[in-house]
């Protein structure tokens, strides 16, 4: 190996071509939203109608998923009439991927002309007054990894997709959070908004980090979403995010109780009729919205 020579951060500009062209070939209809379902909802994928199954190995340079709870299918088909790429689980640095790598189906997405991203997971709470089963629509996020160089798009820029630099202050649109607030209110759903901090995992945090991103402002904690977030706005891609409250984060040493995966995917799952109802009203604004605002 060169010292003198970068390496490569990024797959090949190619690889998202072809996985982008296999998907195209299948789709029904041009997809025009997209869905990452995070940790315990991957019952959600009974929305879609008739849909065309895909396990992520049988796509071109998709990672492939090994996370609980996370069933490594790619579905293609219609919810609400809205023509929907839905992704049964997501990939994570604690797996052993690259940020790029996480963000790779986000940059597929951009190439298939996607006019919005619904991203999901699920979070520790760290606002005390949020319970267990709560839904946050995200409006900002922290991020430790990101911070700290571990970016998707760190290395070359790609610049078919957006500028070298791109601002983050709207990374999740404001307009789509204030259509899922309005949604939620007239079906007589709670949701609570707030800041999502984003760590690499996998192990839960301390007591001493969770004080510390509490009195940073963060609403709630966890291990995905950002680089995906991250890499739709350098491309343009509108976000919609939303986290589970799947447990309330332990932040003393004297608490006996201790967060657990298992609970974590279980408590998430809890959360799917709440989702089924937003999803299902939400998608046909969410898409209307987008190509009103070009």
């Amino acid at each position: 190996m060169n010292a003198g020579r970068l390496q490569p951060t990024h797959p090949p500009p190619a690889a998202y071509d072809e996985a982008a062209q296999f998907l195209r070939a299948r789709c029904p209809r041009p997809p025009q939203a997209g869905l990452i379902l995070g940790s315990g909802l991957g019952a959600l994928a009974d929305l879609v109608d008739r849909p065309i199954r895909l396990p992520y190995g049988a796509i071109p340079h998709f990672p492939v998923s090994t996370a609980l709870g996370h069933a490594g299918n790619l579905l293609l088909g219609c919810i609400n009439d809205v023509s929907v790429l839905v992704m049964q689980g997501r990939f994570h640095l604690y797996e052993g991927y690259s940020a790029a790598q996480t963000a790779f189906p986000v940059r597929v997405m951009q190439r298939l002309g996607l006019q919005c991203l619904i991203l999901t997971n699920a979070a520790g709470g760290l606002n005390e007054n949020f319970a267990v089963g709560d839904v946050m629509v995200i409006e900002d996020h922290i991020s430790l990894p990101g911070l700290a160089g571990i970016n998707p798009l760190r290395g070359p820029n790609l610049d078919d997709f957006g500028d070298r630099f791109p601002a983050l202050n709207r990374t999740y649109a404001p307009q789509l959070a204030n259509l899922a607030q309005d949604a939620a209110r007239r079906m007589g759903i709670r949701l609570q908004r707030g800041v999502y901090a984003y760590v690499a995992g996998p192990h839960f945090e301390t007591p001493a980090e969770i004080r510390m991103l509490r009195q940073w402002g963060a609403d709630a904690v966890g291990m995905s979403t950002v680089p995906e977030a991250v890499a739709a706005r350098h491309g343009g891609l509108p976000v919609l995010a939303f986290s589970t409250i799947t447990n309330m984060c332990v932040d003393n040493l004297a608490t006996a109780a201790q967060p657990d995966a298992l609970e974590v995917t279980e408590a998430a799952a809890t959360a799917v009729a709440v989702y089924r109802q937003l999803l299902t009203t939400l998608l046909p604004r969410l898409v209307l919205e987008r190509t009103a605002n070009g």
